[in-house]
Formats: structure tokens, sequence, C-alpha cells
């Protein structure tokens, strides 16, 4: 049961650590998250290109 279902009242403390425990998310972990996993994706095909040969029929 979290403070305030108990009745009482969520301190300003915990308030401020949610604030920047969010913030330090969203503006730090997710885009640095989001681009090393395109840049890995990328990574992928680039060298699955260079060692199987581009995509489509055989020349």
């Amino acid at each position: 049961m979290s403070e305030a279902e108990a009745g009482r009242p969520v301190s300003s403390r915990t308030k401020r650590d949610e604030i920047i425990a969010f913030l330090v998310l969203a503006v730090v972990i997710w885009p640095v998250l989001a681009v090393g996993i395109v840049g890995g994706y990328g990574f992928l095909i680039w060298m699955s290109q260079l060692v199987l040969g581009p995509p489509g029929p055989p020349h």
C-alpha cells in the first residue's frame, strides 16, 4: 500500500525524487537506448550485407 493509499501525504522529497527519476528516464536513458537499438540494427544489416551481399536477385 502506498503512502497516499494509507492516508498519509506524499512527502515533497518523494515527489521530487520521482520527478528527477522521470526526467532522467525521459531525457537521458530512453533517447540513448533508442539510438543504440536503431544504430545496432543498422550495423547488423550493414554487416550482413557486407558478408552476404546486397538484397535482391543475383546478377
